[in-house]
Order: structure tokens, then sequence, then C-alpha cells
């Protein structure tokens, strides 16, 4: 029987342990390694099985589990670090600020550097836990995002937030390749909604001037000052709706 709706239940995380989602939801993790030994810690044989995958890891810890976790000093107190060494990635002058301020003062007139770069890439390989890639060019455009994010340079990537992501294969009982494509659910990855300064929902229009096919993006935070912004379009056979 096909499924009339699907829902998404997100672990309602303790007090305590509420940095964890700020954690998660910047995919810095990805390559950085204290954050995804910190992830590791809350269940050694579940980070495995979630294939490091940190949105599907706190979704199956028991609530026990996390209680206990709430009141060990030992691990809030590496969380306490692990989030204040992100904010402080985040907001601290990298090279791209540094060499900004280094340019100001001198004399070669060309005025100051572009506060946000545009990145356009069909794909983004940032980490399996997002899979909306499938080859090397993927991976490159991801690394491009790692080494700006480090660097300090604004980087906005622009791509495709892709329904069914690369398949996955596996042999059958009798020796056939068999192939499945998950279905991505961007209420279950590493995404949140992109707002304008407003607050209301951003919608792109990808036909303008010919009626409503406005879409609204997703956001995937890639470290900091730059993030990767998936925008999510209608796919072939999909009806349009209005914006």
């Amino acid at each position: 029987m096909r499924a009339i709706r699907r829902f998404t239940v997100r672990t309602a995380l303790p007090g305590p342990l509420s940095p964890l989602r700020e954690l998660m939801l910047n995919l810095r993790w990805s390559w950085h390694a204290g954050t995804r030994e910190l992830f590791a810690a809350i269940d050694p044989a579940g980070w495995e099985a979630s294939g490091h995958d940190p949105v599907t890891l706190l979704g199956q810890v028991p609530s026990a589990q996390l209680a206990a976790l709430a009141t060990d000093q030992a691990f809030l107190h590496r969380l306490g670090e692990a989030t204040d060494e992100l904010r402080e990635y985040l907001s601290g002058p990298r090279w791209y600020q540094v060499s900004a301020v280094e340019a100001a003062g001198g004399s070669a007139g060309d005025g100051p550097p572009p506060a946000a770069i545009a990145y356009f890439s069909p794909e983004y390989g940032i980490t399996e836990a997002l899979p909306q890639y499938s080859g090397g060019l993927g991976i490159l455009a991801g690394d491009h995002l790692k080494a700006g994010s480090d660097l300090g340079v604004p980087l906005i990537g622009v791509g495709l937030l892709y329904r069914h992501g690369y398949f996955t294969q596996s042999l059958s009982a009798e020796g056939w390749q068999m192939e499945r494509y998950p279905s991505n659910d961007p209420n279950g990855l590493a995404l949140s909604l992109l707002h304008d300064s407003d607050g209301s929902p951003t919608r792109v229009n990808r036909r303008p001037g010919r009626g409503p096919h406005a879409r609204r993006p997703d956001l995937a935070r890639a470290g900091g000052p730059g993030s990767a912004a998936a925008a999510r379009f209608l796919r072939g056979g999909e009806r349009p709706r209005p914006a």
C-alpha cells in the first residue's frame, strides 16, 4: 500500500544537550575530527550503524540514554568546548577577513573584496549524510566549500537537492545486481528552511514572468562564514504549486 503521508520525528533533546542541534546542523562536523568524536561518544555502535550521520544517530538514541548524558559532566564539558569552538570559528577573522583588512590599508585601490561569492554547481559532495551528489565533480565542489570555509571565504554554494540521491547496489540470492534508490526526505537531513529577512520562507522562481513556479530552497550550513545552499526545485512530472 502506498503511504498517504510521511512523518519525520526528531528527538527532543534535554536542555543541557540542546547545543548538539547547533553542531548537527552545521556540516563542519563532517571534516572536523573533534566534533565527529563527540557524536561518536554518544553511542559508538549507533554512530557506526547510522553511517556517521548525527541526525540519524540522535533519532535512534533512547531518551533514557540522552537523559543520562544530560547529567554527565565530562560529556557536557566536551559539548561546551565543541560549541564554543564552532562559534569562534564562525565569528572570528580568518584568512579572507585578515587579507581584506590588509588590502584596505594598502595603496592598491582595488576596493574591498566581495562580501559574498556565489558558487553554482548541480551537486556538492560534503558528506554522505547529505546524499545529493554522485561523482568526482560533486566531491570537488564540496572540497571547494570546505576549503573556502576554513579560509573564511564567503562562498555561497547554490545547487539542486535531488529527491533521489545516488543508488546503492547489492546482490540477490541468485547473484543478480540490484539497485535501490532511497528517497531523500529533507526533514530527515541536516537541512533547515531558508528564510528572508522578514522571516518568511524564501522562494525561488525558476520561470520568471511565466507563472507561479516558485519553490522553497533548503539551507545546509557548511562551516562559516560561507554556507552551502541547496535549492529544491520541481522535478519532471511534478505539478507546479502556487507561490
